[in-house]
Parts: structure tokens; C-alpha cells; sequence
């Protein structure tokens, strides 16, 4: 009689004899926390379970190496054409994704599902599976910053807030460490949650995410649950960006007065309602603005503005430039052009310009002026 898996974890261990093939496609720019996050519980999986579970190989389109969006490099196992017995497919994204995806990348992704292979991603790599048609009508999960332009961009994608999805044949996270998270679901599926346990034990890592668990909301990681008025009335405006809810209204969907609210506000967001309802919509539309082809028209109908000046001058007067240029990448916060070499000029004293290669770091932080967040948030002296 075969071992009931409940009473015996490890009868899991013996379902197959060979272990499952994952291929990781590196797109340029992907981030390496959610690559870690994703390969290291499948070699935790291999060392307690004390045979080779699953096997993976690092792929890019050509078989060059990669950076990664903190600039490290990456040298993959292989070519993506390289003839592999994949049965799992995952694309890790990052920085840029609609920048990164090649109409290369699309078709073969398209033949692996062809071949019905498990297809996944980590952090923005949900974009890759979206442009090739591979998520319609599945549940999927891609990092906050995000959401917007994907809801845009495939309309048929079921998107959620959720850390990861598993639906049918797709798994998606995220990104950061939810791809442990994902991973981890997914060996106890396939092999046992007592396997799955001690992986998290050896990570240190006190509990395991489930589905149903969300993505934070900046706000809530900054109060908690001690203001639930507060948050209830954000989400409210959050949900109401295209038609923005007058605030009397709000005050009495939470049942609090109009001067309780702008207390509320005050306390603990610094600034007015309609001054934070405002930024929430101008947010939006800096993440449109660089993730999607909708004209300026366009978002500033989708950001709730009755007019594309009034809608301009608002947002000149947030980031400090016009939506025009924030769109063709001409300046950055301050109005300083954007630097156009990998090198940075640096003068010691009166000797003439030296030039030297720009750190890791720096590179990063270049890459990172492009993205919706960046310089978002005001830090305090």
C-alpha cells in the first residue's frame, strides 16, 4: 500500500524520480533579491531533502551576460535557444520591463507554452507573460508600481494585490521576497509542507505567505492599524482617482465630520485631504505617463482633471516638470539634463576633468531616476 502523505511527509520525496528543470529568463535590469528569493528555496529543497529535486539553469536572449538593477552582472547558464528539457519557465523583471521585453523573448516564451510548459515571473516579469498574450484571463500577481500600467496595457489579465498568484499553470510573484514565499507554496504542493517548513527554518524565516496575503500600501506600513478612518478614507480615494469624491462625501462614508477629516490629514499625513487626493492622482499619472502610450489628453482624463493645463500646471508645480517632459526623459527633479554617458566627470581641485567609470551604486541610481517613485518621498532633516 502506498504511503498516505499525511501521516508520512517525506512519501512526497519519492513521487518522481527526476528532478524538475527551471529555466530563469534574465531580462536587463531584473532584480536579483527576487532571482535569490526564487532559486534559493529550490537549493535548500535539494540539500534537506539530500537528492536534486529541481534543477535550474539562468538563461538571456543570447547567452551574454546581464545587469542586474543594482548593476551587478550576471553571467547566465545558456542561451535562451539552448535546447533544455524545461518544464518550468520563469521570467525575472525589473526596472523598465516594457523596455526590456524583445519581440524575441515573445515568441519564444509563446513556444514554450505551446509546449505546455509551467510559465511563471518574479517582481515586473508578469509583464513579459502579458505582452505575449500568455496571463488572459489568469489570476496574476506584479509588483505595486506596477499594476497601473499593466491593467492598461493587458486588459484581459486578471490582476491582483495579492504577494503571488497560483492559477492553473502560472505562478507569478510580486517581487522582493515574495518569491520565497511563492516558492515555498509551491514545494509543499509538490513535495510536502514538512519539507517546505524546514526550508523556511534554515532561512530563518518565521512564517510562511500564503495567497490570500496583500502587498503592503506604503500607508499602512507607515500607521498600521491605529487610524482604520484613515486608511478607509485613503482607499476610498485610491479607488476614486478618475472621479474624485468630494470630501464631504468622504467625511460621511466614515462617519466623521468634514473637520475631523482634515484633523486626521494633518496629524499624520502632513497636509490636507485634498492636497494628499491630489498627489495620489499626479502619482497616477507620472506612472502612466512612463509605463503606457496614453497621451497627455488621456491621463488627464484617467487622473480625474477636468483640463490637460490645469492638469499640466498642477504637475509641473509637484515634480518640478511639465508631463511633456517627464515623457520624453528630458530632465530629471531639478530640471538638470539627464546624464547621457557611463562616465562621470569629476574635478580634484584645479587639475583638468578626469573622467572614471561610474560606480555599481551609481548606475543604479541613474536607472532609478526613470522609474514612477523615484524622489517620491520627502525625507525629513
Amino acid at each position: 500500500m502506498a504511503p498516505d502523505p499525511e501521516k508520512d511527509p517525506t512519501a512526497n520525496l519519492n513521487r518522481a524520480s527526476e528532478p524538475q528543470t527551471l529555466g530563469f529568463l534574465l531580462l536587463d535590469n531584473f532584480t536579483l533579491i527576487s532571482l535569490a528569493s526564487a532559486i534559493d528555496p529550490l537549493r535548500m529543497a535539494n540539500q534537506l531533502a539530500g537528492r536534486e529535486l529541481y534543477r535550474w539553469y539562468t538563461l538571456t536572449q543570447d547567452g551574454l551576460p546581464v545587469r542586474a538593477s543594482d548593476g551587478l552582472q550576471v553571467t547566465p547558464d545558456a542561451s535562451m535557444h539552448t535546447p533544455l528539457s524545461l518544464e518550468w519557465v520563469v521570467v525575472c523583471g525589473g526596472v523598465g520591463p516594457h523596455h526590456s521585453v524583445t519581440r524575441e523573448h515573445v515568441r519564444w516564451l509563446q513556444s514554450q507554452s505551446r509546449q505546455l510548459k509551467r510559465l511563471g515571473s518574479v517582481c515586473t516579469g508578469s509583464w513579459a507573460l502579458g505582452q505575449a498574450g500568455l496571463l488572459d484571463h489568469y489570476q496574476t500577481s506584479v509588483h505595486w508600481e506596477c499594476l497601473a500600467s499593466m491593467q492598461e496595457a493587458f486588459p484581459n489579465v486578471i490582476l491582483t494585490p495579492h504577494l503571488f498568484s497560483i492559477d492553473r499553470d502560472r505562478f507569478t510573484a510580486s517581487g522582493g521576497t515574495a518569491p520565497l514565499d511563492m516558492m515555498l507554496n509551491l514545494i509543499a504542493h509538490d513535495h510536502g509542507r514538512e519539507l517546505s517548513a524546514g526550508i523556511s527554518e534554515m532561512f530563518i524565516y518565521e512564517r510562511v505567505r500564503n495567497e490570500q496575503d496583500q502587498q503592503r500600501v506604503p500607508l499602512k506600513h507607515v500607521l498600521g492599524t491605529t487610524q482604520p478612518k484613515l486608511l478607509e478614507i485613503v482607499a476610498l480615494m485610491e479607488s476614486n482617482l478618475e472621479e474624485p469624491i468630494e470630501l464631504d462625501e468622504l467625511a460621511r462614508y466614515v462617519d466623521v465630520s468634514r473637520r475631523q477629516l482634515e484633523r486626521l490629514f494633518q496629524r499624520y499625513l502632513l497636509c490636507s485631504p485634498s492636497r494628499y487626493y491630489l498627489k495620489l492622482r499626479l502619482v497616477r499619472a507620472r506612472q502612466l505617463l512612463k509605463q503606457t502610450p496614453l497621451s497627455i489628453i488621456e491621463i488627464a482624463s484617467v487622473c480625474g482633471f477636468v483640463s490637460t493645463p490645469h492638469f499640466s500646471k498642477c504637475y509641473r508645480e509637484y515634480f518640478g516638470v511639465p508631463p511633456r517632459d517627464e515623457r520624453l526623459g528630458v530632465h530629471d527633479r531639478q530640471g538638470n539634463n539627464q546624464p547621457k554617458s557611463p562616465y562621470l566627470i569629476k574635478r580634484w581641485g584645479n587639475e583638468p576633468a578626469a573622467s572614471e567609470p561610474l560606480s555599481s551604486a551609481q548606475q543604479a541610481l541613474a536607472h532609478a531616476q526613470g522609474e514612477p517613485t523615484f524622489a517620491s518621498v520627502t525625507l525629513l532633516n
